[in-house]
């Protein structure tokens, strides 16, 4: 990413934070009405949380270590209650404005303006406070999602596969080793015969993930047929070259712009990830340039972490297209952009004879926290014709 590029995209996102977390501070204190000692303690504490998850990323680039992930997972944390603090003045507000016009508050809201505000406020605390609790509960409970897809072509000796497929872990400083023991654990109970990750294995920067090997349970994944992963945006973010060195340290084989035919005659393709190009200046090849040597009778799936090319697929010939990356919004009401933005954002689909699931992911980014979608395994069979 060129450096004006750079700077423009994140002068926009840190000027919308600002604005929004002042916006939630100034509503607070006209709620809470805090003044004098208690005042200047509102105000730090929401300065350390509101500064907490920029900061940690920051540290985390020159020193890994625990004060950036303390940093980051609190952070994280007020990533989510900010949303919903958002929601929840935003609507209030709206509805004081609409009462402006056509009164409809009754008396007892309106004859004590201080006492409302701060009945008001403790509302909005405790739904954002039980909000973010079930969302938490969500996001560490994840579960198996099976579907079947079968298709004319042959797959040679045995015409079922079992394929377990997850994306979007994001294995760091917010989602760690105890979220990815599960997920190994989960894996291996439905004895698949492939394994595939479609991208955003690792979160960022991979240094406090290597220092403190969070992904060496990866080693106990089994599948006859193999382990295979491609890149998503977040390895790039981070540091390509580090976070697939540290998957094939655990005998994952990373496809990057590349095809690997298994003994039964299906083909792995591996795409290098959409914003390639963006993070690292990298041009990724075309569906047709992977397909060039493959023979069309072979049964193809496309690993493409991001499902912004279903078409391009489709068109190809491609049998089955995996993805992830939409995290299916992660966070209501966020799923209605990701639906919008993505011809699948969730889910299942088929668009004449090329089946496509996009996952939402197993992980989290940002909040640790999922209100919109739950975590998945996904567990597909395989039948050819």
């Amino acid at each position: 990413m060129k450096s004006w590029q750079f700077l423009l995209f994140f002068g926009i996102v840190f000027g919308i934070y600002f604005i929004v977390n002042y916006y939630i501070f100034i509503r607070g204190l006209q709620a809470i009405r805090f003044t004098g000692i208690s005042k200047s303690l509102y105000t730090t504490i929401y300065l350390l949380v509101a500064a907490a998850y920029v900061a940690g990323r920051i540290i985390e680039r020159f020193v890994a270590g625990r004060l950036a992930d303390t940093l980051t997972w609190l952070g994280s944390f007020w990533l989510a209650f900010m949303v919903y603090f958002l929601l929840f003045v935003v609507l209030i507000d709206l509805l004081r404005l609409v009462n402006h016009f056509l009164p409809f508050f009754p008396a007892f809201i309106t004859s004590n303006p201080i006492k409302t505000n701060f009945i008001l406020g403790c509302v909005a605390l405790v739904c954002v406070l039980a909000t973010v609790i079930a969302g938490r509960i969500n996001a560490t409970h994840p579960v198996v999602r099976e579907i079947n897809i079968k298709f004319p072509k042959s797959i040679q000796n045995d015409q079922n596969v079992t394929i377990a497929l997850t994306s979007d872990i994001h294995l760091g400083a917010v989602v760690g080793q105890t979220h990815l023991r599960k997920l190994v654990r989960m894996i291996n109970a439905i004895q698949p015969d492939l394994i595939l990750f479609a991208g955003d294995v690792i979160d960022e920067d991979p240094g406090s993930l290597i220092k403190r090997d969070l992904g060496n349970c990866l080693k106990e994944l089994q599948a006859p047929l193999g382990v295979y992963a491609i890149t998503g945006n977040h390895e790039y973010i981070g540091g390509v070259k580090k976070a697939v060195q540290y998957l094939k340290k655990y005998h994952i084989t990373v496809l990057r712009d590349s095809a690997v035919t298994l003994p039964n005659g299906l083909v792995i393709i591996g795409r290098e990830d959409l914003d390639s190009r963006r993070f690292d200046g990298f041009r990724r090849k075309s569906i047709s340039e992977l397909m060039e040597n493959i023979h069309p009778e072979n049964p193809t799936i496309l690993l493409d972490h991001q499902p912004a090319t279903i078409t391009d697929a489709v068109e190809n010939g491609i049998d089955i297209q995996l993805s992830g990356h939409t995290h299916h919004g992660q966070l209501w009401p966020f799923h209605y952009i990701t639906s919008k933005i993505y011809r699948v954002s969730h889910g299942y689909a088929k668009f004449r004879n090329t089946h496509v699931y996009v996952s939402c992911g197993f992980g989290t980014w940002g909040p640790p926290v999922r209100t919109s979608s739950r975590p998945e395994l996904v567990k597909i069979v395989v039948r050819g014709g």
